[in-house]
């Protein structure tokens, strides 16, 4: 099995270029910064904290929704699996690549949140299909994470009682 699921930061707002022919298709590529922990030995150390920066691409429409909504210093969780690869550079030496192929990909922290951060966005979850909140209804928060219900909405319009 062959499977990823990372949370991290963008390191700058994704790279994206389409694919040539009748049927171009997006590409998008970015890298993420995720932390690691490294744990010390000695009594009493503190632990540190680096990152790892791992190299993402995400095809079609996910590749579009990350050209819209993802910037640099967004906070995103992906899935996907690792693909690797080689190429012969210019100079005629072979390079190893490793890539993390994005199958799903969301939000993993709050506008609010985020623009602390020196990320922003516009929307909610992804998954590759671009579901977004309309400005109108754009997560009126009262800051505990949860969106306000309007006057006027009966309650047999909701899921659940």
């Amino acid at each position: 099995m062959n499977k990823v699921i990372l949370m991290g930061r963008l390191t700058r707002d994704p790279d994206v270029r389409y694919s040539q022919g009748e049927n171009s298709m997006a590409i998008a590529r970015y890298t993420l910064a995720v932390d690691r922990r490294v744990r010390r030995t000695d009594r009493g150390a503190q632990d540190q904290q680096t990152a790892d920066f791992i190299g993402c691409v995400a095809f079609g429409k996910s590749a579009e929704f990350a050209e819209k909504y993802f910037h640099q210093g967004t906070k995103i969780c992906i899935e996907g699996r690792i693909q690797t690869g080689s190429y012969t550079n210019k100079d005629g030496q072979k390079v190893y690549t490793t890539d993390i192929v994005v199958e799903n990909q969301e939000f993993a922290e709050s506008k609010n949140a985020s623009s602390g951060n020196g990320g922003s966005f516009s929307g909610g979850r992804s998954f590759g299909s671009g579901n977004q909140m309309s400005s109108q209804q754009d997560m009126s928060s009262i800051g505990d994470g949860f969106m306000n219900i309007p006057d006027g909405v009966e309650d047999e319009g909701l899921p659940f009682n």
